[in-house]
């Protein structure tokens, strides 16, 4: 278990991206099953909020990186509204952090990139599944992937047009320490000009 530093604003970096990677990087250490799962929340053009799990694939001082079928439901509220926000929950070390920002999609290069890295089962599972619809039942769901997996026949498996990533661009970071009798430190930053600006929050 990394050693815990308290959070203050004497301690946190200037830099949000800074700030994160060295938390991700002590969670890492964690042993956690799934250690890059994190929560997103996207909103429709009239403001109705869904949330769910997706991986995050890579992170950099340009944002924030996850990779779904562009015409699920995430996909299509995002198609509507660019805004959304991620929120990584790590109990073990008591902290979380929230991040909000605009979403747009990686170049197909950069998709393309990935897909090759996935399992083959995973590159099949991205044609056999029309994310987010209705279908019939599960033997039809495998039918479909026997299908695609008899269509490609051991060649290599093409990424679909419908399938690729989002990048979050960050104009809000909140770090969140667990703090005792309910009293925790709440660091946020938030995007200027020049520079990001850091407050204290009331927990």
């Amino acid at each position: 278990m990394p050693e815990i530093r308290l959070l203050t604003e004497e301690f946190v970096e200037l830099n949000p991206f800074i700030q994160f990677d060295k938390w991700y990087k002590e969670h890492l250490k964690s042993d956690i099953a799934i250690a890059d799962s994190v929560s997103l929340g996207t909103s429709s053009h009239d403001g109705r909020v869904s949330v769910r799990i997706v991986l995050l694939k890579d992170y950099n001082d340009a944002g924030f990186t996850f990779f779904t079928n562009y015409n699920s439901k995430k996909g299509v509220q995002l198609s509507s509204n660019r805004s959304a926000a991620l929120l990584f929950y790590w109990p073990d070390l008591g902290r979380q952090v929230r991040i909000e920002g605009v979403t747009e999609k990686v170049s197909v290069d950069e998709s393309d990139k990935y897909f090759k890295t996935r399992p083959r089962e995973s590159q099949l599972a991205a044609w056999t599944s029309e994310q987010s619809s209705v279908i019939p039942s599960r033997n039809y769901l495998e039918q479909q992937y026997e299908m695609y997996d008899k269509k490609f026949n051991n060649n290599q498996v093409a990424r679909p047009e419908r399938w690729g990533g989002y990048t979050l661009i960050p104009d809000w970071f909140e770090f969140w320490h667990d703090g005792k009798s309910r009293l925790h430190d709440r660091i946020i930053y938030t995007k200027g000009e020049t520079a990001w600006k850091i407050e204290r929050l009331a927990p």
